[in-house]
């Protein structure tokens, strides 16, 4: 079988205007609740599907972190890059992540301030895009959230030159050894590493459907601050 002979119908469910939250922030965090299986509703749901994960892991897979986006940014010259990074929160202020500002993404975030995200659950048939303006979370919110991680996670941030070019795996475990002899216990923020926050313009909301007569729902920000909720053709 090739590639364009891989196909899968949609037919777990619908999804309806009168359904959606007026706020789509709001909207957001069901259906990621949906997919981290923690709502009464989606467990439900979740048991009919639980033969599809079943053959998911009997193949070797695995489902995926709920909370993995896609994130895309673009370079100086307009070129897109994509990369998938961790959900972190979701707030009335937008989405949460974290990352080193020294690295490819950062830098072209401090360039360009503009992203696009991307929620695929595929076990719920589900698809969220997200695009907005990115900007820094401010120095206490990184701070506290830096001090939650591992220690070995704090301690990789500053070894790790993010998206520089090194010559072996070996200067990487090098200076992974130096900084955990230099930071015996407590381990600070690296002032390179930090938050961002993607404050939506603009949120699609994508239920499969059968025949790929898919549902689409875009809520746009207005001027007042309110949402307009527009259903798109599939």
């Amino acid at each position: 079988m090739g590639i364009a002979d891989l196909r899968r119908e949609f037919a777990l469910a619908g999804l309806q205007r009168d359904a959606l939250h007026a706020d789509p922030l709001v909207q957001f965090r069901h259906w990621f609740s949906d997919a981290a299986d923690t709502r009464r509703a989606s467990r439900i749901r979740k048991f009919f599907v639980s033969l599809y994960k079943s053959f998911l892991l009997l193949g070797g897979g695995a489902p995926g972190d709920v909370n993995a986006m896609t994130l895309a940014t673009v370079d100086a010259d307009g070129r897109p890059f994509a990369r998938i990074v961790l959900l972190k929160g979701v707030d009335q202020r937008g989405f949460l992540f974290y990352t080193n500002y020294q690295s490819r993404k950062g830098q072209q975030l401090e360039a360009h301030p503009s992203a696009a995200l991307v929620f695929y659950w595929p076990e719920l048939e589900r698809q969220v895009c997200v695009t907005g303006q990115v900007t820094k979370l401010p120095d206490a919110e990184s701070d506290a959230y830096f001090q939650s991680r591992p220690r070995g996670s704090r301690i990789g941030a500053w070894a790790s030159n993010q998206s520089q070019v090194i010559a072996d795996r070996e200067i990487l475990d090098r200076q992974w050894r130096e900084f955990e002899s230099k930071y015996p216990s407590q381990v600070p923020r690296p002032p390179h590493w930090g938050g961002f926050v993607l404050r939506p313009d603009q949120i699609e909301f994508w239920q499969g459907r059968p025949n790929r007569l898919h549902d689409r729902f875009r809520y746009g920000r207005q001027t007042d601050g309110g949402w307009k909720i527009e259903r798109l053709s599939p």
